[in-house]
């Protein structure tokens, strides 16, 4: 009889093994993590002091002070190295704004209060140069629509939930809460990057008061009578006006039914039997 069996049996991989190459992994992130890290804030320096990202590959690698083979072992290229920090920058003012509106009870005034963020943050300001919008993001938004839509997707997922919230207190109409997200952050961020909007001849300023007058009239079922954004209130009392007509209505139909069957009932002769 042999004492050999059948089937070969696998040995199991010893748990110290394991334990060491799960280390080394570890290790191997972090020290890719880190480079990268050089690379980025390499870059946002070079952007801070030339004021443009009309800078090379390899004015990033010598002030990282890291390879050019490095470089590429993480990045295909100038552009997604630019595409990192548009995405980092994005994240990060998710975050913040997330953070900044929390404490806030009622729904349409924490949407207010992100759009007011998110203007202030997209602003221009004289000797800074922010990654998240520089010359590069309409560049990038041109050449690499996907990526950038992928970039604003933690911004976009926060301004959904406070529409949805709104919607669901009934302080706001939202059929597409998601579309209407993007609206909202789209009309904040841009007309924020834009120096001023002429009136005539002159350079008038958009204020954020009137970029979210804007954004409110569209979600609160328009302005009312006297030009001004409608207001919370007025949603909910439009919607009880339309609720009590369509009643009234229903009521005065049922009636002239009643009313025409009992009509009908008169005029018809008796039945001979």
């Amino acid at each position: 009889m042999s004492a050999v069996p059948a089937e070969s049996v696998e040995t199991p991989e010893p748990a110290w093994r394991q334990r060491a190459v799960e280390r080394s992994t570890r290790a191997a992130k972090l020290r890719a993590e880190q480079r990268v890290q050089r690379f980025l804030d390499a870059a946002q320096e070079l952007i801070a002091d030339k004021g443009t990202t009309d800078f090379t590959v390899q004015e990033v690698v010598e002030r990282s002070r890291q390879s050019l083979r490095s470089f590429y072992q993480h990045f295909d290229g100038k552009h997604e190295l630019l595409l990192a920090l548009f995405e980092d920058a994005l994240s990060k003012s998710a975050a913040a704004i997330r953070e900044q509106v929390a404490a806030g009870q009622d729904p349409l005034e924490r949407l207010k209060l992100a759009v007011e963020l998110l203007y202030d943050s997209s602003r221009p300001r004289e000797g800074r140069q922010s990654p998240l919008f520089t010359d590069f993001a309409v560049q990038l938004l041109v050449s690499h629509p996907e990526q950038v839509a992928s970039a604003h997707l933690p911004l976009l997922d926060f301004f959904t939930e406070m529409v949805e919230e709104a919607v669901e207190t009934g302080q706001a109409v939202a059929p597409k809460p998601r579309r209407t997200a993007s609206l909202i952050m789209q009309t904040a961020m841009f007309t924020a990057q834009a120096p001023s909007a002429r009136v005539g001849a002159h350079p008038s300023p958009i204020t954020v008061e009137e970029v979210w007058a804007f954004c409110l009239g569209g979600i609160s079922g328009g302005p009312v009578s006297d030009g001004t954004p409608a207001t919370a209130p007025t949603v909910k009392k439009t919607a009880a006006k339309t609720g009590a007509k369509k009643k009234a209505s229903a009521k005065k139909s049922a009636s002239a039914t009643t009313a025409a069957r009992k009509t009908g009932a008169a005029a018809s002769p008796p039945r001979r039997g």
